[in-house]
């Protein structure tokens, strides 16, 4: 299963909250730094879009753990087209939307079009600890972890650790 740019979008604004140490990040807060981010994904990294991309975060991040419905994300879709065009090779579609909602746009349709293309294999990361999200691309749609090296390892440890330690100590 290919990376897409907006699979990469996606999951760039589904991990922009993480936990780093017990606190809660924000990658998208930093008004120098979250422009050159958008920016590296074709957004214009104006204050406008940042603001468009950081409304939306929260609805795609429930919408991904199932705690709300998929339709609770329509607002976003508010007054965008997408128009056809015939080229030498193929057709192809042009988003319409105001470019300050492009990336928000494309992060909703990205999701939309995992949730058809591969059902099941976008997720939140198993461990209660963390907030990112993760794509599995594994055969058998078995990956629990954003990481296995930290994440996995650090449950896979701690339940050794429990099964390890007798019920005296």
């Amino acid at each position: 299963m290919p990376v897409s740019t907006g699979e990469e979008l996606l999951l760039f604004i589904l991990n922009s909250t993480p936990l780093v140490n017990g606190d809660s990040q924000d990658l998208l807060a930093d008004p120098t730094g979250a422009p050159p981010a958008l920016r590296r994904f074709g957004g214009t990294g104006s204050p406008e879009e940042l603001e468009a991309v950081r409304a939306v975060r929260p609805l795609l991040q429930q919408a991904v753990r199932g705690d709300i419905p998929a339709d609770a994300l329509a607002s976003a879709l508010t007054g965008v087209h997408r128009t056809p065009r015939l080229t030498a090779t193929g057709l192809t579609w042009t988003l319409v939307v105001a470019s300050d909602r492009r990336l928000a746009v494309q992060a909703v349709l990205a999701w939309a079009e995992m949730r058809e293309s591969a059902p099941g294999r976008l997720r939140p990361c198993a461990n209660d600890e963390c907030r990112l999200f993760l794509v599995d691309r594994s055969r058998a749609n078995t990956a629990r972890w954003c990481s296995m090296a930290t994440c996995g390892n650090r449950l896979k440890a701690r339940r050794h650790y429990r099964r390890s330690v007798s019920p005296d100590a």
